[in-house]
């Protein structure tokens, strides 16, 4: 085969490689800030992929697509074009739980942000297959395609999700290859395995069954919320009037647990053919029997892949067993007798690097200009990848401008969770966003991202005029109603106290503010309005969050004192500490302070073997220095 030879196909300010979730948020938001932007994706067809399960959000997951939306991402915008269900998760519970999850026409969805891509003025699209990232003097100059066309850009970020290095298992079979059939990125990632420290991450999705197959009588019907609640902040008033599809609840059998012992040595996973690590959160039906051999059986979810398709996903038995073991295990599920398989389940290993490496801009510490986002870094899930892309994608274009990057922290938003997690604390496995991982859940709600973080877009330069008029008209209506309700009293009068007791609270012994009144756990703001003859009408989703500020305004209270807390660290800069000067550090503690280069003394705190007396010793040092300055 002769050499291909290179040529400069041309010059820009940002280069995206890979148009999945994170590459989409990172192309978006390079030239929704004012930068000529190349996003290359190794098939075209590929652009936006869900491939594995057909839903967007969850526990967790579902704040994470609200940051995005507040920041001024796309990802909401899209799944609220392309849902077919909607469901709102953990309603049993408290506000700081609820999470948005609903099932995406899966093609629509795909059709839909392709779109959003082809339309943005500054963004270039290209089906190109980047085969190398062109370093010099440790700066990324540009990337280098399968064709020999050199990119020059200024910033790159790589999104390569679990195409690089990409093989498929199915039992003894394995073979060089992407998600969904699509072709893998096998020279990037021989070139990168040269330039950087990557390892071997797994996961795996489970089998397509045609729709006409399935006995749906023996099943748990799970239909859609009758009252649909967006995930774009900017749709929060539009009314969605559409034909909800069902989903389906049954359960694997004893015979299908019987059928995988006796084939678990075919199993790629269990026969040794993997090694990377698959995610604990999502674990193959193979690791579920293992893993809990008392149980009889586990749930398993019928969920439509779109409203133009016969594909049914089977949620719960992702497999990297053989292909014919595959077909006598699904018939053993419940409903499932005589369903026709029309996608095999297997495994799929991938590349990614350790996020240890990279400062919480998402830039590599060894390559000035160079951003990971997504899988490569350690995550799992379309929402992960998103967060960490829109992260990226403004960090490259502020470090073009000669700006500070943008650094979501703990206290701020599930974004910074997220990427705190994944850069100080590392992750051996696909790492999956959870409410749990959050300390400060109660403040970081879904339906208060847009007040957290919409100012923080704009200031960026991501959110446009119509986003941010929208807010600004939302906030000033929470702000004001909160302060009127604080400034009326109630006072305890014959006639109050009767309408008190018909609504079933206690008599008012003292005059109490309206506000005080909507905090007892029986009323509401609907309940009080008796008392509020002058009150104006409000959108539904700003009286939801009026009433949430005031019942746990003070359990918010002393979250936030708590956050004051953690600010005092964070805030406090150690990125231009020379280790070596710092005494009363034991080695151990040195070498890794020096190796990792933490931000700030909160980061330092998180780093597996920095022990509180590493931390003093830092803040004695930090306050010595601050004293001879001063001298």
């Amino acid at each position: 085969m002769r050499d291909v030879k290179e040529y400069i196909y041309g010059e820009y300010d940002v280069v995206v490689v890979g148009a999945g979730h994170a590459g989409i948020e990172a192309g978006l938001a390079a030239a929704r800030m004012g930068h000529k932007t190349a996003l290359l994706t190794i098939n075209l067809d590929g652009i936006g992929l869900l491939a594995c399960n057909p839903n967007i959000g969850g526990t967790g997951k579902g704040h994470l697509v609200r940051e995005i939306d507040a920041l001024g991402g796309e990802m909401a915008k899209n799944i609220d074009k392309t849902f077919i269900q909607s469901r709102m998760l953990n309603t049993s519970k408290g506000p700081a739980v609820h999470s948005l999850r609903v099932q995406a026409d899966k093609k629509d969805y795909q059709k839909t942000i392709k779109q959003v891509l082809e339309d943005e003025p500054n963004l270039e699209l290209k089906q190109a297959e980047v085969t190398d990232l062109l370093i010099e003097d440790k700066k990324v100059v540009g990337v280098k395609t399968l064709t020999g066309a050199i990119y020059k850009a200024k910033a790159v970020v790589v999104c390569t999700g679990t195409f690089l290095g990409g093989k498929v298992y199915m039992g003894e079979l394995a073979y060089e290859s992407g998600p969904d059939g699509l072709k893998a990125s096998i020279e990037l990632s021989k070139s990168m395995r040269k330039q950087f420290k990557t390892r071997r991450m797994k996961t795996g999705t489970p089998a397509r069954v045609h729709r006409d197959s399935i006995d749906y009588s023996t099943m748990e019907v799970q239909s859609g919320d009758k009252e649909v609640v967006p995930f774009s902040f900017l749709n929060l008033e539009k009314k969605f009037d559409i034909d909800q599809v069902d989903c389906y609840l049954t359960r694997t059998t004893e015979k299908c647990h019987e059928i995988i012992m006796d084939n678990i040595e075919r199993s790629a996973m269990y026969g040794g053919e993997i090694e990377g690590v698959g995610p604990r959160y999502c674990p193959s039906i193979e690791d579920k029997v293992t893993r809990f051999p008392d149980r009889t059986s586990h749930q398993v979810f019928i969920e439509p892949e779109g409203l133009d398709t016969k594909e049914m996903y089977i949620q719960g038995v992702s497999s990297s067993l053989p292909e014919e073991v595959q077909n006598e295990l699904y018939k053993h599920i419940v409903g499932l007798e005589n369903c026709k398989i029309m996608r095999t389940a297997y495994a799929i290993e991938y590349d990614a690097i350790d996020a240890r490496d990279l400062y919480l801009s998402l830039e590599s510490k060894e390559v000035e200009g160079l951003y990971f986002a997504g899988q490569i870094n350690g995550s799992s899930g379309y929402e992960e990848a998103g967060a960490q892309g829109i992260i990226a994608g403004i960090n490259a274009s502020l470090k073009i401008e000669g700006r500070e990057p943008l650094i979501l922290d703990r206290s701020e938003a599930y974004i910074g969770v997220l990427i705190d997690d994944l850069v100080t604390k590392g992750t051996d496995e696909p790492y999956r966003m959870m409410t749990s991982r959050a300390e400060y859940r109660l403040t970081l709600r879904q339906d208060n991202a847009d007040l957290r973080l919409t100012e923080i877009g704009r200031k960026v330069g991501l959110v446009d005029d119509e986003r941010y008029e929208k807010f600004k008209l939302r906030k000033s209506q929470i702000d004001n109603e909160l302060e009127r309700l604080n400034s009326i009293i109630i006072t305890p009068t014959d006639e109050n106290n009767e309408i008190a007791e018909n609504l079933g609270t206690t008599r008012l012994k003292t005059a109490i503010s309206l506000a005080e009144l909507i905090r007892r756990p029986e009323l509401d703001y609907e309940k009080v309005a008796i008392f509020d003859k002058d009150r104006m009408p409000l959108p539904a989703p700003v009286i939801s969050e009026i009433e949430t500020t005031i019942k746990y305004e003070g359990y918010i209270k002393k979250q936030n004192i708590q956050i004051d807390q953690f600010k005092k660290l964070e805030n406090k800069r150690i990125d231009d500490i020379d280790f070596d000067d710092v005494k009363n550090l034991s080695l151990e503690s040195r070498q890794k302070l020096k190796d990792f280069k933490p931000l700030n003394l909160g980061q330092a705190s998180r780093i597996t073997g920095i022990s509180p007396a590493d931390i003093n010793t830092l803040l004695i040092y930090l306050e010595q220095r601050r004293r001879q300055s001063n001298v």
